[in-house]
């Protein structure tokens, strides 16, 4: 018998002892009670959940934020798009090329072709911008190739690992864009 064996049930069993206790049909859940469980917690929910909600707490920690051109429903907007250009795609290959790499991508939803459409207008300028590297994206019906080059030879392999998800989360440009989204800034003036 393994160890795996032997806690697993233990687990379970003492999960399902702490989930019948904690959960009291017609419990009272008074303000108190509700308050100390939101302060234990750190998470939000989910990611975009979470982003949305450290811009809100921001922009009221400031008591210089001009409320008349935050735009959180644009933050959102975009919070979709690269959930999309993450989660609903398929990267068919990534192969290695002379001073980088080839990605083949394809959406799996319209929605992702969409994304992928808006991502790769700004996305290679970006790119270049912070590491000097050449993003070229050509599309074929729905099928996206990205061409990602270096003239660094140090940075071959840093591309080639970084691969299709690595290049378009690489640099510290995001949560800038992010912000200037929210506060109904231009995000597309030096920013992804």
């Amino acid at each position: 018998m393994t160890v795996l064996n032997i806690i697993l049930p233990a687990l379970l069993l003492s999960s399902s002892v702490s989930y019948a206790e904690n959960s009291h049909s017609g419990m009272d859940h008074n303000n108190h009670n509700m308050h100390q469980a939101s302060a234990t917690l750190t998470e939000a929910g989910n990611d975009a959940f979470g982003t949305i909600q450290e811009v809100i707490n921001k922009l009221n920690a400031d008591p210089n934020t001009d409320w008349s051109k935050v735009n959180i429903e644009a933050l959102r907007q975009h919070l979709l798009d690269m959930n999309d250009m993450t989660l609903n795609i398929e990267v068919v290959s990534q192969t290695s090329i002379n001073n980088g790499l080839q990605a083949i991508i394809i959406p799996t939803t319209k929605r992702a072709e969409t994304a992928l459409d808006r991502v790769f207008k700004a996305h290679p300028g970006q790119l270049q911008r912070e590491t000097g590297w050449t993003m070229k994206v050509t599309k074929s019906a729905k099928r996206y190739t990205l061409t990602i080059t270096t003239t660094k030879p140090s940075d071959v392999n840093k591309i080639r690992g970084l691969g299709y998800i690595g290049l378009m989360a690489y640099g510290n440009h995001h949560q800038p864009h992010h912000w200037a989204m929210a506060t109904g800034k231009n995000p597309h003036t030096g920013h992804h």
